[in-house]
């Protein structure tokens, strides 16, 4: 596995994980999609402490050499401990994701894997609340609901009522203009990645 590097350091809460927090996690992630194949990782179960065990939600990201999304899944908040949970998505993220075909063992080693670990999330009552690129935002209204992470909005150059309506259109499915009537939240993020710097 490559060397972890932190992609993006976001207003976070005073514990965010640190460097060998990081590499655990990501070796999580990896060693759980190549329990997807059958693949031996010689490590047993381990019952992490500390930051690895709080209660936080997650989203864990796979992308191809090209940069390409290649399966996302998370959490917005969770009652798993953040090593279990994190396990849980990563083989999700490879094999159950609808909008993506499985990953194929032979596309393990081109296959780069991000993680996101959100904080608790917080009311929102106006747009002007919303930090550009320090922000996710999340969308319910009744059953319908929907998210992006922080990153979302520098990847796409929205502005920030573009990034909130397409997040309520695309993701929630309450339309363009559904989250004026809907109860807005936003959390920070934590993202880090296998290989290279990519922003901080």
């Amino acid at each position: 596995m490559k060397r972890s590097r932190v992609v993006k350091t976001a207003e976070s809460p005073e514990a965010w994980p640190g460097v060998s927090d990081r590499e655990i996690l990501l070796k999580i992630a990896r060693n759980s999609i190549l329990s997807l194949f059958s693949i031996d990782t010689e490590e047993g179960e381990t019952d992490y402490t500390g930051f690895l065990s709080d209660k936080l939600g997650a989203f864990v990201s796979l992308h191809n050499k090209n940069g390409a999304l290649r399966g996302c899944l998370g959490q917005i908040t969770s009652e798993t401990p953040l090593y279990r949970l994190v396990k849980q998505l990563a083989k999700s993220a490879a094999s159950k994701d609808y909008r993506f075909s499985p990953v194929k063992q032979e596309e393990l080693d081109e296959i780069i894997i991000e993680i996101s670990v959100l904080s608790p999330l917080k009311r929102l009552y106006s747009l002007c609340e919303i930090e550009k690129g320090i922000h996710g935002i999340y969308i319910k209204n009744g059953k319908q609901s929907g998210t992006f992470l922080p990153q979302v909005i520098l990847e796409t150059n929205w502005d920030v009522e573009t990034f909130v309506s397409k997040c309520s259109k695309d993701k929630a499915g309450l339309g363009p203009d559904g989250w004026k009537d809907a109860e807005m939240y936003v959390y920070t993020a934590e993202v880090f990645r296998e290989g290279e710097w990519v922003n901080k």
